[in-house]
């Protein structure tokens, strides 16, 4: 608890945290003693002044006891966001999150005024879901612009937004977003059970999703994450659940299907009939993404048979003087571009663009030249990583790449019945995957089970 002593008070506060931009300041007007204190880097000057030091004599000339004076001050300092406090624990709290901390002599309690500096980037469009048509702006750091935003476009009183503070740490806070008629109540407590755990640290909402998901049944994520506000909003109104954590531009949306990961928000501000032509070339492509490398190793190695003479010659011509066996040659080009993406992904955006090209171009080309692949291989491979890309999710796309590899070692074995064997594997695990009763595959295998997601409801 804090003390009626205001050196007390600020030498313990200095003994458990003595940083360099903790600036305590002392006034002493009309016998009356204040101090404020505040983080340098987090407050900003002009707002001290206007809600603290601009009324200032609301302290100074006020005739109410020292025990009323903070209820008085309180209604009367021109901000929305003023706290009594009386914990210690609570001035560490508030001075991280940007507030001023005003303490008056003989009293227990002190007043923390916000005065938080504006740390975050403005609205911008969104980086990874881009889209033609549809709104363009995202998410970003700011906890309450992100509920804004969704406030913005859901108007109705059955939305509800229940904040909590998790890590011990970093006290950040995280905030689960509903619409009461449409959301299961028995998904939302459990929900709210899973994130009153014991947590050291919430950086990101990357933390709270392994918080939540507790299936290993698939390396599929069950949690999808966007940075759409429209997206968001779509799912809320299909009872789904939504978590918005503080200085994370990207919020999580449980539960979340397959079917999930070939939508997007464009397909919602188009014709029917023209999204799900769309959306069966994403399925298309995820297939072709999935079996093509390991379909090509199987045919050639194990039933060359079953190819066209024509195409067989051409095949044999191509590869000849090619020092490594096919699927040597596939597993080394796979990796060759997975490595090229992921430095341009991690190199800055302007020299992204020449690492693309010399990779795609220059590489390939002198690899074939020098006649260590064939042609058809890096064609192969060309197909593969573009119908890749069609998607966004880094989860996704990476438990895609886990799964290709697999094929990759089942058609070198087996061949054809390697690539069967593991596509058994590939489809039981992702038909048993389901977290809180909510099968993965929803929507695609009818369920037995007796509390499936549906609408919003629970089917009884």
């Amino acid at each position: 608890m804090l003390n009626k002593s205001i050196e007390k008070n600020i030498n313990k506060i200095k003994s458990l945290n003595d940083s360099s931009d903790l600036i305590i300041r002392y006034i002493n007007i009309k016998k009356r003693k204040i101090a404020y204190i505040f983080l340098e880097g987090n407050v900003s000057d002009d707002k001290i002044s206007n809600y603290f030091m601009k009324n200032i004599d609301l302290i100074i000339n006020s005739k109410a006891k020292i025990a009323n004076l903070y209820d008085e001050l309180k209604n009367q300092i021109p901000n929305s966001n003023v706290k009594i406090i009386d914990d210690f624990k609570d001035v560490f709290y508030f001075l991280s999150s940007g507030f001023t901390i005003i303490f008056l002599a003989n009293t227990n309690k002190c007043i923390a005024i916000e005065t938080r500096a504006n740390l975050e980037r403005s609205i911008t469009e969104p980086t990874t879901e881009v889209t033609f048509k549809g709104p363009k702006d995202s998410f970003n750091e700011n906890h309450n612009t992100n509920i804004g935003l969704i406030r913005k476009r859901i108007k109705d009183e059955n939305l509800i937004v229940s904040e909590s503070v998790l890590g011990k740490k970093t006290k950040t806070k995280v905030t689960i977003c509903y619409l009461k008629d449409k959301a299961p109540k028995n998904i939302v407590e459990k929900l709210k059970t899973r994130l009153n755990a014991n947590i050291e640290a919430i950086v990101d909402s990357g933390n709270v999703k392994k918080i939540i998901e507790k299936t290993s049944q698939t390396n599929y994520p069950l949690i999808k994450s966007s940075e759409r506000p429209d997206v968001i909003c779509q799912s809320l109104l299909l009872g789904k659940v939504c978590i918005i954590v503080e200085n994370s531009p990207y919020v999580l949306i449980f539960p979340t299907f397959f079917l999930d990961y070939f939508k997007t928000s464009e397909d919602y501000y188009q014709k029917s009939s023209n999204a799900n032509f769309t959306r069966m070339l994403r399925i298309i492509s995820f297939i072709i993404t999935l079996l093509t490398p390991s379909l090509y190793i199987a045919l050639t190695s194990y039933n060359p048979e079953s190819i066209p003479n024509s195409l067989l010659l051409s095949l044999s011509a191509q590869r000849n003087g090619v020092p490594f066996p096919i699927y040597l040659e596939i597993i080394i080009l796979t990796i060759t571009f997975e490595l090229l993406r992921e430095s341009d992904i991690r190199m800055p955006s302007l020299m992204g663009t020449s690492i693309s090209i010399v990779g795609a171009l220059v590489l390939g080309d002198a690899a074939v030249n020098a006649g260590i692949v064939s042609p058809f291989a890096i064609i192969i491979i060309a197909i593969t990583s573009v119908c890749d890309l069609i998607f966004s999710d880094i989860d996704f796309i990476n438990a895609t790449r886990f799964w290709r590899l697999l094929f990759i070692l089942g058609a070198t074995l087996l061949g054809m019945v390697g690539i069967t064997s593991v596509l058994i594997i590939f489809i039981t695990s992702l038909t048993n995957a389901s977290d809180l009763n909510i099968p993965f595959m929803y929507q695609i295998v009818p369920s037995t089970n007796k509390s499936i997601f549906l609408r919003g409801t629970d089917k009884k």
